[in-house]
């Protein structure tokens, strides 16, 4: 499903809230009330008693070392059933700043960050509908930065610092991370929907060739290629034998 929209708006400067320790920097801005013309606004934080990701999931981060933050943003401009093109605006402003660090930085669908076949990064977004319109739309994002040691379950972390071998600033990492932030989402509020999706699309993780998935309501696992994400989210696959099918989320995993 694809979605057009001619409007023009310029754009605007962001306000970034640095905290020592929250719960959750979702919930943060769940209870944060902007100022009238501040469209966008973020937080970060240097440790989350909370955080989540999707599901039940939960995020491992060492205080002070990785990048915890929330975007929150009121897209009225974009049509409820076209929300996914948020997710990869905010996805392509995180791979654009970490483009700058190393090569290998892909869009795992639906909302992870990978180098290579190792995950880096992963957004919960939170979306609030009112009058048909999208209100409120929050991305809640885990970067790992500077970490090296990984102690939950989680089959592939890796960490900026174990890609590049030594620190980085934090506070840096973010400011360039907002400024592609603005950048992508003053591209949503001009209508390019079209110039996001492509890029979108070719910043995917193994968008060419075939793959092994798992069909999470047969479990059967299968060869499949991407022929493209909808702007609602939807993941179209064609088999080996030439079958299309479309999964929404939670509906298919990759097989690493």
């Amino acid at each position: 499903m694809w979605c057009f929209n001619r409007n023009k708006k310029k754009t605007v400067k962001p306000n970034i809230i640095w905290l020592d320790e929250t719960d959750s920097t979702n919930n943060y801005l769940k209870n944060y009330v902007p100022a009238s013309d501040q469209k966008i606004s973020v937080v970060v934080a240097d440790y989350q008693k909370s955080g989540r990701g999707q599901g039940d999931n939960t995020w491992e981060s060492e205080g002070g070392k990785n990048l915890l933050f929330s975007i929150l943003v009121h897209p009225v401009m974009v049509p409820v059933h076209c929300q996914f093109l948020l997710s990869m605006a905010e996805a392509l402003a995180v791979k654009e700043t970490l483009d700058k660090y190393t090569d290998g930085i892909t869009l795992k669908w639906p909302n992870d960050i990978y180098w290579n076949d190792k995950k880096i990064g992963g957004t919960l977004i939170e979306t609030t509908l009112g009058g048909g319109h999208i209100k409120n739309c929050i991305f809640g994002t885990g970067i790992d930065v500077n970490q090296t040691e990984f102690k939950s379950s989680a089959p592939n972390p890796v960490s900026l610092k174990n890609i590049i071998g030594n620190d980085i600033d934090r506070k840096v990492l973010m400011d360039e991370i907002v400024n592609s932030f603005t950048k992508y989402y003053a591209m949503i509020e001009n209508g390019q929907y079209g110039d996001i999706s492509a890029l979108y699309h070719l910043a995917l993780y193994r968008r060419h060739g075939f793959f092994k998935y798992r069909d999470k309501k047969t479990d059967e696992v299968f060869d499949a290629a991407i022929i493209e994400v909808g702007d609602d989210g939807t993941l179209v696959v064609r088999d080996r034998n030439g079958i299309i099918s479309e999964y929404r989320f939670k509906e298919i995993e990759t097989v690493l």
